[in-house]
């Protein structure tokens, strides 16, 4: 191969660029919808721009790993199999995913203070679900369009 065309080859991006680049995208949508959240919903309040940032931050560290404490619950359950394994599946994810909720709320509580409010748990849930399906659609999307071939 010569000097050229490596310099015009394309190398697929390596499984830590693409964690770092879903990380990156997924923050900042979370600071997206909690600063949309913050301006036109008075239950909502966030001191500034960078606490929202770090907000941001601390909430997809907190919701990824939710659903992973969640898949692995989910995985340990599906493996047992026998009576009634499908509906202590069901059950203990919800506990977690439900739970999780609080844990995150008292999270945000502990390390931002008064400086982030969400007006108390419903309207947090309101948020952290529109994180939630934003991202996912954010992930179809781009899903979608990976598919198509490139063109110049």
């Amino acid at each position: 191969m010569s000097a050229n065309s490596q310099a015009t080859m394309i190398r697929a991006p390596s499984r830590g660029q693409r964690l770092f680049l879903a990380y990156t995208l997924f923050i900042l949508v979370d600071l997206a919808v909690l600063n949309f959240f913050d301006e036109y919903w008075d239950l909502v309040v966030i001191e500034s721009f960078t606490i929202s940032f770090l907000a941001a931050a601390l909430l997809q560290v907190l919701l990824r790993l939710t659903l992973y404490i969640e898949h692995r619950i989910a995985d340990y359950f599906k493996a047992k199999g026998g009576k009634g394994a499908k509906g202590k599946r069901l059950f203990a994810s919800w506990i977690v995913l439900f739970g999780s909720k609080f844990a995150i709320l008292e999270a945000i509580n502990i390390v931002f203070g008064d400086r982030v409010s969400f007006g108390g748990v419903i309207p947090f849930i309101v948020v952290a679900i529109t994180i939630i399906i934003t991202e996912a659609a954010l992930s179809k999307i781009y899903t979608m369009i990976g598919d198509e071939p490139i063109s110049d």
